[in-house]
C-alpha cells in the first residue's frame, strides 16, 4: 500500500514541475514582448514632438515596471535587464 502512495506522490510532484515549468515559459515570453514594447517606446521618444513625450515617458515608466516585476517573478534578484541589448543600446 506504501507503494502506491509514494507513486501518487510522485506523479504528484511531477504535474507540478511540469506546471511550474509550462508557467516560467510563459512568464519568459511576456516579459521578452514586454521588453520588445520597452525598446520600441524608447526609440520613439527619440523622434516624438514635444507634446508626445509626456505620453512616452508614462508608458516607458509603466513598462519598465512591468518588466522589472516579472524578472522578480521569474527569481532575478538583480532585476537586470540592463544587459540585454534589445532593452539599453546607450552608454550606461
Amino acid at each position: 500500500m506504501a507503494q502506491i502512495i509514494r507513486l501518487d506522490e510522485i506523479a504528484a510532484a511531477r504535474d507540478r514541475d511540469r506546471r511550474q515549468l509550462r508557467d516560467r515559459a510563459s512568464l519568459e515570453g511576456a516579459v521578452a514582448v514586454l521588453k520588445q514594447n520597452l525598446a520600441a517606446a524608447a526609440t520613439q521618444l527619440c523622434d516624438a514632438a514635444p507634446a508626445e513625450q509626456g505620453e512616452l515617458i508614462t508608458r516607458i515608466e509603466r513598462l519598465t515596471a512591468l518588466v522589472r516585476y516579472g524578472l522578480r517573478m521569474m527569481g532575478d534578484a538583480g532585476g537586470g535587464f540592463d544587459s540585454d541589448p534589445a532593452v539599453h543600446d546607450g552608454p550606461r
